[in-house]
């Protein structure tokens, strides 16, 4: 306990799954925490029931006006920003034949535009705190082919090189960015899959399960916590080796 004490998060898509676990461990850990999302009722809930140590801002990752406000609203309530946790996403399984330009462009601005906005909107207030750890949520779509997931797996690869071009760049000021890699989750994401989809997923996973939210908010606490104080630029995948 106490491995995030005296420090600052946001995480993006807080409002459930993977978003939520993790801004619920980090609170346990001792962090203050700022939850976005555009699930405001769900999100105010998680916040008003973590405590004290939460605050939630109803936001669209894909608006440079949205995080501008969630840094105000998080250097307001905390003074500082330590940790950024990019996890707001969107899927389609969608073939690149069947998918039209607008669903392309509308996982584009979740899925990557709004890791880059929010990338360099704490650049700032991370350099003012002495570093910082930046988190982006990739996917095991982004390290394979993925069939159906045409536009999915386009953002996740982004997420990817964008990680590491940061990393690159604000290692001079002490901000580590790295990314997770999950693998299938057993979220809300899942909710427009098939039964018989989700039977496949688990039966080329390795371990032949679905991972928990958890899971995913324990390797988010490794990279946002000083024991990864030399880890910037690495892929954690967490996907009970479906990746392999």
């Amino acid at each position: 306990m106490g491995r995030l004490d005296g420090l600052v998060a946001i995480v993006t898509g807080a409002a459930r799954g993977q978003g939520e676990a993790e801004a619920r461990l980090f609170a346990e850990e001792g962090a203050r925490v700022v939850l976005t999302d555009i699930l405001a009722d769900q999100g105010a809930r998680v916040a008003a029931d973590i405590g004290a140590a939460a605050r939630f801002v109803a936001h669209d990752v894909a608006s440079p006006e949205g995080w501008a406000e969630v840094v105000r609203a998080t250097l307001e309530a905390f003074g500082r920003t330590d940790i950024l946790v990019n996890n707001a996403a969107i899927v389609r399984a969608l073939r690149l034949e069947d998918t039209e330009p607008e669903l392309y462009e509308r996982l584009y601005r979740v899925n990557q535009l709004g890791v880059y906005l929010g990338m360099r909107a704490v650049i700032e207030p991370m350099k003012q705190a002495g570093g910082g750890s930046i988190i982006n949520i990739a996917s095991v779509a982004g390290l394979k082919g993925a069939g159906s997931l045409f536009a999915y797996a386009s953002t996740k690869w982004a997420v990817r090189g964008m990680s590491k071009a940061a990393a690159f760049e604000l290692a001079r000021y002490k901000i580590r960015v790295n990314t997770i890699c999950p693998g299938v989750i057993d979220t809300p994401m899942n909710d427009g899959n098939s039964e018989r989809m989700m039977e496949v997923l688990v039966k080329t996973t390795p371990m032949r399960r679905m991972g928990e939210p958890r899971e995913i908010a324990e390797a988010a606490l490794y990279l946002a916590s000083p024991a990864a104080s030399f880890v910037t630029g690495a892929d954690l995948t967490v996907d009970g080796g479906m990746a392999l």
